[in-house]
């Protein structure tokens, strides 16, 4: 009887531990004040396509890229001081808060959209594989697998962090994946599906 008492507590224990440690919107929403400013207030940026969307994105891509740009693993001179005095529960808010905002759906350049779908559904032209095996035919991403949303993502900020994984500025991806594929891609494809994504849904 003891013993099971005590195994309840411990199980008990660790349910408020999982609580505690759980996003709260609200909390996030009051915290995001000084993310604003660059990704707009429910986390559709419009000031400089080359900060991305947060609003909609998996709370576990926004956890782990806060995380990362707090130790260094990813470089950006933005946002390594603004993740700097996060801890571990306001990157947990700030997480809740913005996957469960709404992402704006922009507008693929005509020009771009059919070379963009074919990088996106089919692969690219020196093997890269097709966006969508690991992103989803709409864009959803893979939350589970922490493969992010790019669906209506803005087009300069797609683009930015392709050519950055291609030439090694960014490496925080999983396995050296992305910086697999962005280097079998080319300036134009590049570009193309990266248009394509932000009008994709």
């Amino acid at each position: 009887m003891k013993k099971a008492l005590l195994i309840a507590s411990f199980v008990a224990m660790a349910a408020v531990g999982v609580a505690q440690a759980a996003g709260n919107a609200a909390a996030g929403k009051t915290k995001s004040a000084a993310c604003a400013a660059c990704h707009g207030a429910d986390g559709n940026s419009g000031v400089n396509p080359l900060w991305p969307k947060l609003a909609g994105q998996h709370p576990k891509y926004i956890k782990k890229q806060l995380h990362d740009f707090k130790a260094g693993k990813r470089k950006d001179g933005t946002m390594a001081p603004m993740a700097a005095p996060l801890n571990d529960q306001d990157i947990e808010n700030l997480a809740a808060y913005f996957s469960s905002q709404k992402r704006t759906i922009g507008a693929a350049a005509k020009d771009k959209v059919a070379l963009g779908e074919k990088v996106y559904r089919a692969g690219g032209s020196n093997g890269a594989p097709a966006c969508s095996g690991c992103h989803g035919p709409a864009g959803g991403g893979n939350g589970a697998a922490n493969f992010p949303s790019l669906s209506g993502q803005s087009a300069a900020y797609v683009a930015k962090q392709l050519k950055d994984f291609r030439s090694g500025a960014r490496n925080n991806d999983m396995n050296g994946m992305m910086a697999g594929v962005a280097a079998k891609l080319t300036d134009a494809e590049i570009d193309a599906v990266s248009q394509y994504v932000q009008g994709l849904h």
